[in-house]
């Protein structure tokens, strides 16, 4: 082979080759170029979506209010001026288990003091507290007065030892704070004006006095209630013992104002 020949044949494998790699280069491009238009489109075809407004949403229709989960909530009305019968035969079974002559221990605590509320007058109160012997069926007796402008108020707890019938039998009168001291109310042996039965697990038994209800067929009751009450000032020692506390009840006496005298004028 000749020297020509040969370079020709060099040159012509070099074209070959150079041709070859241009051909791979061209097809890498096409691809990368495909790539980068088809990401172009999916991103263009998002934001087109992301601009479109969105679709409305039908209304979700009203539904009733769900009780699941939720406690049951009972209101019980109380008849307290004309209690049924089986409210009444609740206080008679009560009152029947009160002690009529109590037998303390030796053990007491009293208390007395002063309240102040937003609204309402300033009050003065004093609360006696005597336990029963271990063998009684009553547990404590708990005393109360309290006074201030308006009214005078005594209230008596008995608390039961077993509450399996009741828990605590609650004994009120009130009066107005004019009609007469604190002390003087323990003389007279004030009547009771409400009864109250507590039990365990169970509503109230009440009875008030009402004036404006024909109450005739509870006088029993509140007669007996009344006998209690007094019963129970004379034992806790209300009128001997803890006599000065009450007493302390009493409003301050009125300092009395001395008459001014007229200065005496010279005559001439």
């Amino acid at each position: 082979m000749s020297t020509d020949s040969a370079s020709m044949q060099k040159c012509s494998l070099a074209r070959y080759a150079g041709f070859g790699i241009s051909e791979k280069a061209n097809a890498t491009i096409q691809t990368v170029f495909r790539r980068v238009l088809t990401i172009l489109f999916l991103l263009a075809a998002a934001a087109a979506q992301d601009q479109q407004p969105p679709t409305p949403q039908p209304a979700p229709s009203p539904t009733a209010p769900s009780t699941e989960g939720k406690p049951q909530v009972k209101v019980n009305y109380m008849n307290v001026c004309t209690p049924g019968t089986e409210e009444q035969a609740i206080i008679k079974g009560a009152l029947a288990a009160v002690q009529p002559k109590p037998v303390f221990s030796a053990d007491f605590e009293i208390s007395r003091g002063r309240t102040t509320l937003k609204d309402a007058p300033d009050a003065k109160y004093v609360r006696l507290r005597r336990d029963f012997v271990a063998e009684a069926p009553l547990l404590t007796a708990q005393y109360s007065m309290s006074t201030d402008t308006t009214n005078t108020i005594e209230i008596l707890v008995l608390r039961a030892r077993d509450p399996k019938d009741f828990l605590q039998v609650v004994l009120e009168n009130r009066v107005t704070a004019g009609a007469a001291t604190p002390l003087a109310l323990l003389q007279v042996d004030t009547p009771t004006s409400r009864v109250r039965v507590e039990r365990l697990n169970n509503s109230s038994a009440v009875l008030t006095r009402c004036p404006e209800a024909d109450q005739s067929a509870y006088e029993p009751v509140f007669h007996q209630a009344s006998e209690i009450m007094a019963q129970y000032r004379a034992a806790l020692g209300l009128r001997n013992a803890f006599r000065t506390d009450i007493a302390w009840l009493n409003p301050a006496p009125k300092a009395a104002v001395a008459p001014k005298r007229k200065a005496a004028t010279d005559k001439h």
